[in-house]
């Protein structure tokens, strides 16, 4: 069933309660991306889903212009219908492929900034219906950790950045894919539900060509962080 959402910061946004729904995760991401985008960027949004991010960041931060990329036609749908009804086509496209296609859908080196909140989980990691859109979102049955860095590699120029959400217990596979293609991780944020409680996701920066150092911000308590406005 289709339900319209109004996010904190007005725009709106067409959702399928039957399938994936944006998380606390998106938002996080897009307030913690939004800080490092500059005036005039260009931004890519790899496995856009329903728009959720670009939606979120448009007006939180400054940038040019946003390019949403999902493989998923159900959901290249809600989110092209969610930016007509923003009145955002002129700031916002979505286009239909498959990230691990990038070089037949973009020029090399067009974006300033790379976005993704990709799958989390490994096929392997229980019993799935691959076919079903939960499944497609959550696990990396269409694309993993290294295709979303190879194509943030090839869409990024030279000190270009690339901010992604991921799992803690992931973060050694992601620094492996980051240092294959010359993405530096420049700096890293965990998030925990509960102050008491371990962190369940991980934020990453990482920018291309960069020198080595990596700046670990303070952790972030999901019930006292700030939401993207």
């Amino acid at each position: 069933m289709e339900q319209t959402d109004t996010l904190l910061n007005g725009n709106k946004i067409i959702q399928d309660s039957s399938a994936f729904m944006f998380g606390i995760d998106a938002v996080l991401l897009a307030e913690f991306a939004c800080s490092g985008v500059r005036s005039g960027d260009t931004v890519a949004d790899l496995g856009t889903g329903n728009g959720i991010l670009p939606l979120l960041m448009e007006k939180g931060c400054k940038a040019a212009h946003f390019t949403g990329l999902e493989i998923q036609k159900k959901s290249v749908e809600l989110a092209r219908r969610s930016v007509e009804l923003n009145s955002l086509t002129d700031k916002i496209d979505i286009v239909a492929g498959d990230l691990k296609n990038v070089a037949t859908l973009f020029p090399k080196h067009s974006f300033n900034v790379v976005v993704s909140n990709p799958p989390y989980a490994l096929v392997s990691q229980g019993k799935q219906n691959l076919r079903d859109e939960k499944t497609i979102a959550r696990h990396e049955v269409l694309c993993t950790i290294e295709d979303v860095v190879a194509a943030a590699d090839f869409l990024l120029h030279t000190h270009g950045k690339f901010f992604m959400i991921h799992r803690p217990e992931r973060l050694a596979q992601i620094f492996e894919s980051l240092a294959r293609h010359s993405l530096e991780p420049k700096q890293l944020q965990f998030i925990q539900p509960f102050e008491d409680e371990g962190a369940n996701l991980v934020l990453i920066e990482a920018r291309k060509n960069a020198q080595p150092g990596i700046k670990m911000l303070p952790t972030v308590n999901v019930r006292n962080s700030r939401t993207v406005s």
